[in-house]
């Protein structure tokens, strides 16, 4: 009988985070991972870079709501704004 769900790797379950954008709880998997490394918010392509990471669907949508909620400062529990440029470039915005 097969379980009902979002299932990877036979029966266990795939790691679930949230996008920090829109609030979407989805797959590990599908969102992309970034760290704040000097104040600057760089992605972590592998997910090996040390620190407090973000989850963020790959899209410039979410982006921008994460800037307009204000939602990295609050992710990475650091004061004041910080430079989100490395993302967008990444994303294929403006820089």
């Amino acid at each position: 009988m097969r379980r009902h769900g979002n299932l990877e790797y036979g029966c266990h379950a795939a790691p679930q985070r949230t996008c920090v954008g829109c609030r979407v709880r989805t797959d590990k998997s599908e969102l992309l991972r970034l760290v704040l490394v000097e104040g600057q918010v760089v992605p972590d392509l592998r997910g090996r870079l040390p620190g407090r990471g973000a989850s963020l669907h790959p899209s410039m949508s979410c982006l921008e709501l994460a800037e307009r909620r204000r939602a990295f400062p609050r992710a990475f529990r650091v004061p004041g704004p910080v430079d989100v440029t490395r993302v967008r470039a990444h994303l294929g915005g403006e820089p």
